[in-house]
């Protein structure tokens, strides 16, 4: 089990780098750096979620609920700018 739980918070490192190395690309748009930063998020949310399985422990889900509501509202609130400003 242990073995299992390291090779996916490995995994997910290198998902996590790989999608900031996305956001941070020249020429992308602001849509494009949004969505690559909600899918870091998803793979942060993920990250925690494993890390609970191997700590045993539920006090981390309250972690995960709350990063993902934050995550939800930034993604909208990031939406609403560029339908007004049209970017």
């Amino acid at each position: 089990m242990t073995l299992v739980v390291t090779v996916c918070l490995g995994v997910l490192a290198v998902a996590a780098i790989l999608t900031l190395l996305r956001a941070v690309q020249p020429g992308m748009s602001l849509a494009d750096r949004v969505v690559a930063l909600d899918v870091f998020l998803t793979i942060i949310v993920t990250g925690i979620a494993v890390a609970a399985i191997r700590a045993g422990s539920a006090v981390f889900l309250d972690m995960i609920v709350v990063v993902s509501l934050l995550g939800f509202v930034a993604t909208i609130t990031v939406a609403r700018f560029i339908e007004r400003r049209g970017l």
